[in-house]
C-alpha cells in the first residue's frame, strides 16, 4: 500500500487491520491444517471450536446474562425484518407490535412487520425528515402487543437513542446493526437485538440476534424453518450449512474489541473520535450537521455543504487525499462519515483537518 486510505463507507465497512492480516495469514493454510478456512466444514470439530469461541467472546465482552442465546442467521439485518414479527408476534393473540420509526431502516421493518400482524407507531420523526429521536414511552404501547420495536441507531441520518426506551413487560426489540458493541448496554432491559455483521462484526450477509430463551419457541406457523429462531436455538446455528467465514471473521473482531480493552474501552474510543468531527461542524459556518444536536450519532456523522456544487468537489478531493466512500445517503445528500469500532481516531483527525482546510479554500 503505497498510502494510508480511512474507509468512511457505511458498510461493507473497513475491519480492524489485525483482523485482516489475520484472515490473509489463515485463508490458505487454516491452523495448519493445509486448507483454507473457508474449506473448513461446519461440521468439523475445528469449526466446532471457532463458533464456540466466538460465543465466548461476545458472552464475556457483553456480560450477557445465561438466559440469552446468541443466534447466527441467514440473510443480513433485513432478513429479521420479516424474522422478528414471525417469531415474536405470536406472543400474545392479538399479534400486535409497537414501532417507532426514526429513519429509512425502522420503516422498511415496520412495511415488512405488517405481512405478519397490525403494526402500531408509536412515534415518528418523519415530518423533521428523521433528523431526531422522538419520545417512545411506555404508555405509548398496548397492553395487548407482543413486542415493541427501535432502530438504536439511525445510519442514513446520523441518529441514535442515548438510552433505549423502558417498554415495562412489553419485550424490546432492538436492531442494532450499526452501534452493536460500540457501548455498553444492560441486555437485562432487552427481549431481543440483532445487527447485520458488515458494520461491527464482520463481513455482509449474515446476521447475528440476541435473544432472550423465553421469547423462543413461539413463531407463527407460517414461519420458514430457517428463520424460526428455535431451529438456530436447537441446532447451534448450524441446521444447515452456516457462513463459517463470517463467524470466524467476527470471532476476530471479538478478540480485536477484547484486545482493546473491551466495550467500555471502545466506547470512549468512539466518543472521542466522534467529537473531533462534531467540534469542525459546530465551529464552522461552512458545514451543517443533519442531525439534532441532542440526538448525534457517535457511528455515523452527516453534514451538508452550502451546495451540491461544493459537496461534489469536497468529495472529490477527499477521495484524492485518502478519505474514501464519504458520500452521503441520497436521502440526505452532502457527507457521512461512518466511524464504527475499527475507525481509528488518526482517521478523524485527518478528516477533520481535510474538511478545515477545504473551508478555508472556499473562502
Amino acid at each position: 500500500m503505497t498510502r494510508q486510505v480511512y474507509n468512511f463507507g457505511a458498510g461493507p465497512a473497513m475491519l480492524p487491520a489485525p483482523v485482516m492480516q489475520q484472515i490473509q495469514e489463515d485463508f490458505l493454510n487454516f491452523q495448519g491444517m493445509g486448507i483454507s478456512l473457508i474449506e473448513l466444514s461446519h461440521r468439523s470439530k475445528e469449526f466446532e471450536a471457532v463458533i464456540n469461541n466466538c460465543d465466548e467472546l461476545i458472552r464475556e465482552l457483553a456480560n450477557l446474562p445465561e438466559n440469552y442465546k446468541i443466534l447466527y442467521t441467514h440473510g443480513g439485518a433485513q432478513m429479521q425484518f420479516a424474522g422478528v414479527p414471525l417469531n415474536l408476534m405470536g406472543l400474545k393473540p392479538a399479534h400486535k407490535a409497537v414501532y417507532s420509526e426514526t429513519g429509512n431502516f425502522s420503516k422498511l421493518s415496520n412495511k415488512e412487520a405488517a405481512r405478519y400482524g397490525e403494526i402500531v407507531i408509536a412515534s415518528s420523526s418523519v415530518d423533521t425528515n428523521y433528523d431526531r429521536i422522538p419520545a417512545f414511552t411506555k404508555d405509548m404501547i398496548p397492553d395487548d402487543a407482543s413486542y415493541a420495536y427501535i432502530t438504536s441507531n439511525n445510519t442514513i441520518y446520523g441518529t441514535r437513542y442515548h438510552d433505549f426506551p423502558d417498554t415495562g413487560d412489553t419485550p424490546l426489540a432492538i436492531d442494532a446493526t450499526s452501534d452493536i458493541f460500540s457501548r455498553e448496554v444492560d441486555f437485562s432491559k432487552i427481549g431481543l437485538m440483532f445487527a447485520g455483521m458488515q458494520k461491527n462484526l464482520g463481513p455482509a450477509g449474515t446476521a447475528m440476534v440476541i435473544v432472550r430463551e423465553d421469547l423462543i419457541g413461539h413463531a407463527l406457523e407460517r414461519t420458514p424453518s430457517l428463520i424460526d429462531y428455535a431451529t438456530y436455538d436447537k441446532s447451534h446455528s448450524m441446521a444447515n450449512t452456516i457462513n463459517t467465514f463470517a463467524v470466524y471473521t467476527m470471532g476476530l473482531v471479538m478478540q480485536w474489541l477484547k484486545d482493546q480493552g473491551g466495550i467500555a474501552a471502545i466506547e470512549k474510543s468512539n466518543e472521542a473520535k466522534a467529537a473531533v468531527l462534531y467540534d469542525v461542524i459546530d465551529q464552522s459556518s461552512y458545514y451543517t450537521g443533519t442531525a439534532h444536536t441532542d440526538h448525534r450519532s457517535i457511528m455515523n456523522v452527516t453534514f451538508t455543504l452550502p451546495n451540491d456544487e461544493a459537496a461534489a468537489a469536497f468529495l472529490k478531493q477527499a477521495g484524492d487525499n485518502g478519505l474514501y466512500a464519504l458520500k452521503g445517503h441520497r436521502n440526505v445528500g452532502g457527507v457521512r462519515a461512518s466511524i464504527y469500532n475499527a475507525m481509528p481516531i488518526a482517521g478523524c483527525e485527518k478528516l477533520a483537518e481535510f474538511m478545515k482546510e477545504f473551508e478555508r479554500s472556499q473562502d
